[in-house]
């Protein structure tokens, strides 16, 4: 996976774009997310289908502890929540209609400051979505990559994308590949 920060350092912009060569790599970024969460982040994740967005908090809920294999895409239930060493809440908001339906959720009931909040099809929600985020965006590159942009907004998302930029330089990938470098 390469990354490449936007503006400057990935530490100091609000954007940070990688190149995920396979889903192991989507994987290995949310679990780097999870590490670097503190509780109170909140996750807009927006792509097409198949793009990897539940692979993405499938690694989120493992960097936070709590068991990944237990991640599915809450299509039909619209929220699941996990337990590990903060709260994760896990909302696909794919079925919804609009904004409007939003209210009925109680997504703002996770905005205590200790949950992580990952929001699947997060363009739904319209300008509904919480003010501090970090949008993480998925797009198709071919059959197997994706190009996965992450933009902070608010100085809660920008904490934790330097702190995920850290972890990611000082990390390495499955089979003991060196992490990514910025170009």
């Amino acid at each position: 996976m390469r990354a490449r920060p936007r503006g400057g350092s990935p530490a100091a912009s609000p954007e940070w774009r990688l190149h995920a060569r396979s889903a192991a790599e989507t994987d290995r970024l949310g679990r780097v997310i999870g590490q670097a969460a503190r509780g109170g982040e909140v996750l807009a994740l927006f792509g097409d289908l198949g793009t990897g967005k539940t692979v993405l908090v499938r690694g989120l809920a493992a960097g936070l502890g709590a068991p990944p294999v237990a991640v599915a895409s809450p299509t039909f239930v619209l929220i699941h929540e996990y337990r590990g060493r903060l709260p994760l809440a896990h909302a696909d908001l794919y079925r919804i209609e609009g904004p409007g339906e939003l209210t009925h959720l109680g997504l703002d009931e996770y905005l205590n400051g200790q949950t992580v909040l990952a929001i699947e099809w997060a363009d739904k929600a319209g300008g509904d979505l919480a003010g501090d985020r970090l949008e993480v965006r998925l797009s198709h590159r071919s059959k197997t990559e994706r190009e996965i942009a992450m933009i902070a907004k608010g100085e809660r998302a920008r904490g934790l994308l330097a702190r995920v930029a850290k972890r990611w330089r000082a990390g390495r990938l499955p089979g003991g590949r060196k992490g990514a470098r910025a170009t």
